[in-house]
């Protein structure tokens, strides 16, 4: 059955404003703008025809939206299934049991071939009774197939990084285990030692994922306690001494006193650690940490703590700025996932903080995050 059967409203007045200006009575009513709907709304009266017809609908379809209104829905927006069917006679929301409250969203085509994602509700005066509008809408489905490319690239991208560690792992637990009495003790030691480097590269990229997931789902836990922000750079610095970088090439410049820092010590851990290690493997020179008071980036606090890791290497492209916190970013060394600053912006933004990246005084490239001081809820 189609859409609407029924003779067409009254022509509009000539001097009328466009449709995707005027919304139906009940958006009317809430003082809603359609066209400032971020997806595309088609509203069809009892009858089967378009009361209203938005920007984002203009957009989407490429239908404009004077050409829409007054138009009965099967004409102005004639959707097809991915089997060609046609959309409005087999849905027949008109026609069709009166019990039915709508559409849930699915993948549709436009004349042209080309794919929306559309969904409708139907509204009733009563339940079961006839059917007083119609909403559609629509979003167009380039979105969605960038987060499919986005989950694509981090399958592969995980995939890559895993099987190198545990390629090592097995195969230096199979020649132990088939070889080991001509093994010498120190022969097996190495051997143990690579087996539980790659078994903790293995756990830091599981790890990643989660907080990968964390982030993205907003779920990521934040766990406030007293953090000597000082202390724990100082101890990062001491870690890559020991493991045989020159002392001298660390210059960590603490400003007193600051404030009270409460924020959660092995999230910011990692934060440090994944900016001194980009640090340390692309820059060169000297790596200087600044840790000073600063004005809070939250509404409502005067002071908060600011960690600013600059080098003095080649820095980073001014092309690549804007690209720095996002998944998959590499400076010009390759190596790694990719994933480090974009976790790292999550976990300050977490704290409700800010991060910026820009050139050091020395051309190199500067990291710049900042903190509010908080509390934990049971002192707020």
């Amino acid at each position: 059955m189609s859409v609407g059967t029924s003779s067409a409203p009254g022509a509009q007045d000539a001097g009328s404003p466009p449709a995707a200006s005027r919304p139906p009575g009940d958006l009317a009513d809430l003082g809603i703008d359609p066209d400032m709907l971020p997806d595309g709304l088609v509203v069809a009266d009892e009858q089967g025809r378009v009361v209203c017809f938005n920007a984002a609908a203009e957009r989407i379809t490429a239908v404009r939206a004077r050409d829409a209104l007054g138009q009965l829905l099967e004409k102005a927006l004639p959707l097809e299934d991915l089997e060609g069917r046609r959309w409005w006679q087999l849905t027949d929301p008109y026609g069709g049991l009166a019990i039915r409250v709508g559409q849930p969203e699915r993948n549709l085509l436009l004349p042209g071939g080309r794919e929306v994602l559309a969904s409708a509700r139907y509204v009733r005066t009563r339940p079961t009774g006839p059917l007083r509008r119609l909403v559609v809408t629509l979003r167009d489905t380039e979105a969605r197939r960038r987060t499919e490319r986005s989950h694509a690239e981090l399958i592969a991208t995980v995939a890559h990084e895993l099987r190198s560690p545990l390629t090592s792992v097995k195969g230096f637990t199979a020649t132990l285990l088939a070889k080991w009495e001509r093994f010498t003790d120190d022969q097996k030691r190495l051997m143990l030692e690579t087996v539980d480097a790659d078994a903790d590269r293995v756990t830091r990229l599981i790890a990643e994922l989660l907080d990968i997931s964390r982030i993205d789902s907003g779920r990521l836990e934040v766990r406030r306690q007293p953090v000597d922000i000082g202390a724990a750079v100082g101890r990062h610095i001491q870690a890559y001494v020991a493991a045989g970088q020159p002392a001298d090439r660390f210059l960590l410049r603490v400003q007193q006193p600051l404030p009270d820092l409460w924020a959660d010590p092995d999230k910011i851990d990692q934060v440090l650690s994944n900016l001194l290690e980009n640090a340390v493997r692309h820059g060169e020179g000297t790596v200087t940490i600044d840790v000073t008071a600063t004005a809070s980036p939250r509404e409502g606090e005067d002071t908060g703590t600011s960690v600013t890791v600059s080098d003095e290497g080649p820095g980073i492209p001014e092309e690549s700025m804007n690209r720095v916190f996002t998944r998959f970013w590499r400076g010009s060394k390759r190596g790694g996932t990719g994933l480090g600053l974009y976790i790292v912006k999550g976990i300050v933004e977490a704290h409700g903080g800010t991060i910026t990246v820009g050139r050091a005084p020395g051309a190199g490239a500067e990291f710049r995050f900042t903190l509010p001081v908080s509390a934990p809820a049971y002192l707020a």
